[in-house]
């Protein structure tokens, strides 16, 4: 059973995501709160599977909730569902720490998916959230400049596993691309984890990315040997 807590300060908003995941088998909503401060106390107390976070919320913001709750309570993964496609917002809520970003015009079927996807150790993205978070990082690393350093010694498998990661594919997508089972593309990313220094797919995505913006010489080619 998938434990799931709810955290939005709109209450018909609560009410009928907790209806729908209440219909599913392998969930429950085991709380909701109505800010950040709430829902950063329910889930160290309660240690649910999935902290599902609106951002703009009284008291405390989802973003630092989803902070907080990553620091303090590292185990449980924190999906943002929210009505602001904002690159701020966006950016904030991964390098804490967040599992996934979601709109609240989701659909019913993508937002469990999500959730499900979520406790196997995917990242997930909705179309619009990735296209943002892609343009701005790109903004962020074209105002610093040329790098100077590249990726980590990867394998020429991690190089393309650590490619497919930022372009946000699950790991099952990756072993389908690949023609790799889903154990052996997890292993690969342990490795591509441990080599860069993290240890969750929204703080890989962003370093991946720093690496490969780093990475390329002045003609905006990446030098020979890395992603």
């Amino acid at each position: 059973m998938i434990r799931v807590l709810l955290a939005d300060d709109q209450v018909l908003m609560a009410d009928g995501l907790k209806t729908i995941i209440d219909l599913e088998e392998d969930m429950e909503v085991v709380a909701t709160a109505g800010d950040g401060k709430a829902a950063y106390e329910l889930a160290c107390r309660l240690k649910p599977d999935i902290a599902l976070l609106d951002i703009r919320m009284p008291v405390m913001d989802g973003v630092e909730s989803a902070r907080l709750i990553k620091k303090d309570c590292p185990g449980v993964i924190v999906i943002m569902l929210t009505t602001f496609n904002d690159e701020e917002y966006i950016l904030h809520a991964l390098s804490y720490g967040a599992n996934g970003y979601l709109l609240k015009d989701i659909q019913a079927d993508l937002l469990l998916e999500a959730i499900r996807n979520s406790v196997s150790g995917n990242l997930f993205m909705t179309a619009p959230v990735a296209a943002k978070l892609s343009s701005g990082l790109s903004s962020i690393y074209t105002s610093v400049g040329p790098a100077k350093m590249g990726m980590p010694a990867f394998s020429d498998r991690e190089k393309e596993i650590a490619d497919l990661i930022e372009k946000g594919m699950s790991n099952r997508q990756i072993a389908a691309s690949l023609y790799l089972s889903e154990g052996t593309v997890k292993n690969y990313i342990s490795e591509i984890y441990a080599k860069i220094g993290v240890k969750d797919r929204g703080k890989a995505i962003l370093e991946i990315r720093r690496y490969m913006e780093k990475g390329k010489d002045d003609n905006g080619s990446p030098p020979e040997g890395n992603v």
